[in-house]
This record gives structure tokens, sequence and C-alpha cells, in this order.
């Protein structure tokens, strides 16, 4: 397939209303949609004129998003112009970012961790905690057994540990890693 002067003009004419490849492939015949992808990088064509705007404007500003954000952080949004390629130029945009800012961590000073009762596994009820403490193949191995509300198998305390919000889970493992 020969690209004369006049598939050329027409290309760009079409390119230029905002047509996709594959109709101007349609309109050109003989020619495929990458074809005429591979002519229009070549032809350094800028993009595609859409409805309600130029091909930067029709173009969605990129915002970065992070992970469910930590309560000791703090986010602000900012604006910051940044250069991406376009065929064979480099076009400048203006794009959204959150930025993420660490703030002082002060752990919670009212924590109190409750006595535990070291009850061994013969020792458990229904109504005891059953969170382990320790390793199971030493002596000194127990279960908190503390008074557990409910039904739950856990006291207050190790139920905020066992039973954390998906979000801080992700955050733990995440700075663990």
């Amino acid at each position: 397939m020969n690209w004369t002067d006049e598939r050329v003009e027409k290309l760009k004419k079409l390119w230029s209303e905002g047509l996709s490849a594959s109709q101007i492939a349609a309109q050109l015949g003989g020619v495929s949609r990458n074809a005429v992808i591979g002519k229009v990088h070549r032809l350094a064509l800028p993009g595609r004129a859409k409805a309600g705007g130029n091909a930067t404007a029709a173009r969605a500003p990129k915002r970065t998003t992070s992970a469910p954000r930590a309560p000791n952080y703090a986010s602000r949004m900012t604006t910051r112009t940044v250069a991406r390629p376009q065929g064979a130029t480099m076009l400048k945009e203006e794009i959204e970012i959150d930025v993420m800012e660490e703030m002082e961590y002060r752990p919670a000073s009212n924590v109190v961790v409750p006595i535990s009762r070291r009850l061994g596994l013969t020792e458990l009820t229904e109504r005891t905690c059953k969170w382990p403490v320790g390793d199971p193949l030493k002596d000194d191995f127990h279960f908190c057994g503390c008074e557990s509300p409910d039904s739950s198998p856990y006291c207050t305390y190790h139920q905020r540990l066992a039973y954390q919000p998906v979000n801080d889970r992700r955050r733990a493992a995440a700075r663990a890693n």
C-alpha cells in the first residue's frame, strides 16, 4: 500500500476531525488500522480533536492515588507541570497530585494492658480470653484468661488487636515490608 499525497491529506483531515484509526482505515480502504496509527505517528500528528476541547484538554488530568490514608499522615492537593510525549513532541500539562506529608507519630499514652490470668488450655471456659501468649513449645506458654464479653473468644483488649479494620492491616503490612 502506497501513501500518496492525496491519501495522506485525507488521513490528516479525518484525523483532525476526531475519527478513530479504524474509521479512517475503512474510509481510505486497502489499509489496516495499525497502518493508519503508524502513519499518524510518523507524521507526528497532534492528538485528535474531541467534542468539547482540544487534544490536551480532552485528556483528564491524572491523579495519583495512594493507599488508604494513615492517621499520622497529612494530605494536600498540589498542581505540578509535567512533560509527556505526544508523538515526536513533548507536551507540557498541569496535573493534580495528592502529596502525603508525614506527621510526627505519638503513641497513645493511656493504653492499659490487662494483667493476664495465665491459664492453661484445660482451664479455659466460654467466658475466658483465649489469646495465646508465648511459644506453644515452651513451658511458660499460656492464654490470657481475662473475662471475655458476650460470646467473643477474646477480652476487650485482645479484641482490638485481633479485629483490626482492613485498612489498618494493609497499612501495617506495608510498613513491615
